[in-house]
């Protein structure tokens, strides 16, 4: 009963009921997206991705603007088109041009941070940014209302072309014959990746944000075999982890990012439990 008061009291809080309103929308959006992230086998674009919206956030850091998100956004977007068009390259597989964009992104962040950073904390700066900190707990309502908008424009795109998406997921060649431009929606995809990695970073910080397209998908596919199954159960997991992870992380003074990524591989671990005693085929 003590912990049900101590969680009212804080929903007393804004900044409490900010950080619960960000992290469902985005965990929602992030699960929505993995399912065809890790059905194409593209699972780490997000990690690369964080890589480089952490570079971005360097330089907009050293050019003092006054909203990082007018250079993340554009570059993290830009990146994620570069890293299909290489995907799709014969010399350069897609697990080799996310690599190098990641590693390469990470190197350019941090250097730009420690030559023209003006804080006295540079460590503790990348520290926070890499794994999320408190920075969910330090959300504006400009921050909010922005997660949100950009939330609900990532989920209509996917409900609008859901079945399009569906086709493009497993067998692009097939969605070719039918008449799907198969790049624009692979396009499309990456565009929205980018996105949801952006409003991600502080809720679980960057080097965290694969845990919230990963996790929810895999749990999800240990138990159910269709498509629609998959979305909507991943869907669920993920939300309900993000609130299990930022209520728990408040009462117990953990890092929000690590907690939520516990909670989501707890969930993986009884998921894969479960589908072994159901003897679900994968």
């Amino acid at each position: 009963m003590n912990g049900l008061e101590n969680i009212a009291f804080y929903f007393t809080f804004p900044f409490v009921r900010y950080a619960l309103i960000v992290g469902v929308f985005i965990s929602l959006s992030a699960a929505l997206l993995g399912v065809p992230l890790v059905l194409k086998r593209f699972s780490f674009i997000g990690d690369g991705l964080s890589h480089v919206a952490f570079c971005a956030m360097a330089i907009s850091a050293v050019m003092n603007l006054y909203s990082d998100m007018i250079v993340i956004v554009p570059v993290t977007v830009i990146s994620a088109i570069i890293i299909l068009r290489a995907g799709q390259n014969t010399r350069i597989r897609g697990d080799a041009a996310i690599a190098m964009l990641s590693v390469s992104a990470m190197a350019i962040g941090y250097l730009l941070m420690n030559i023209f950073t003006v804080s006295g904390n540079v460590s503790g700066d990348v520290c926070s940014t890499l794994f999320g900190s408190v920075a969910i707990l330090t959300l504006s309502k400009s921050d909010v209302w922005l997660c949100i908008a950009m939330s609900i424009l990532v989920i209509a795109v996917y409900t609008l072309f859901y079945n399009k998406l569906f086709a493009v997921t497993f067998d692009e060649n097939f969605a070719e014959a039918t008449g799907v431009k198969s790049d624009f929606y692979n396009t499309m995809i990456a565009v929205i990746t980018a996105i949801i990695i952006v409003l991600a970073m502080k809720l679980v910080g960057t080097l965290l944000i694969s845990a919230l397209v990963i996790f929810p998908a895999l749990s999800a596919m240990r138990l159910f075999k269709s498509f629609k199954s998959v979305i909507v159960f991943s869907a669920i997991i993920s939300v309900a982890c993000s609130v299990i992870g930022i209520l728990a992380s408040i009462l117990a003074s953990t890092p929000v990012g690590s907690t939520i990524v516990v909670a989501d591989l707890a969930v993986f671990a009884i998921c894969s439990a479960l589908g072994k005693v159901l003897k679900v085929d994968m």
